[in-house]
């Protein structure tokens, strides 16, 4: 797992939202953004997770932040999420791993006492360059946004 760090350039990408649409980094160009990789739509830990940016949405993009949500959940997973849970931002429905591959977010895990590949729950804050300024690899649930505003 090679992920993403400080002063690091964000390689563009392009997936597809929970609506079909096409999203790339170079949609936010000039803009800051945070993008955060979550393992699974509708777990417990994921959802505290994302209805904390949702609850503290107008603090984050009064700061200037656009919002991403990322998992490798297919698009109605990700349709069923954000409309259950009424997310103001984009959840990318990441099935061929493009984005998770080029943030480096993917990898060796243990749940449970078992070992797997999969997800890693990881935010990154990333400037107007394009340039990631924070990893948030401890990413508390129910303070995810003064993590990110920290």
């Amino acid at each position: 797992m090679n992920t993403l760090s400080v002063g690091d350039k964000v390689p563009n990408f392009t997936s597809f939202d929970q609506d079909g649409n096409s999203v790339s980094l170079s949609d936010f160009a000039g803009k800051k953004l945070v993008v955060f990789f979550y393992p699974r739509a509708n777990t417990p830990t994921c959802t505290v997770e994302a209805c904390n940016i949702r609850d503290n949405y107008k603090e984050l993009t009064d700061a200037g932040y656009s919002i991403l949500g990322v998992s490798d959940d297919s698009q109605k997973k990700q349709t069923n999420f954000r409309n259950k849970f009424e997310f103001q931002y984009p959840l990318l429905a990441d099935t061929d791993r493009n984005v998770i591959e080029a943030f480096g977010v993917w990898g060796p895990k243990k749940f449970m006492g078992r070992e797997f590949d999969g997800l890693h729950r990881t935010t990154f804050v990333i400037n107007e360059e394009g340039v990631v300024e924070k990893v948030i690899d401890k990413v508390k649930a129910k303070e995810h946004t003064s993590q990110i505003l920290a």
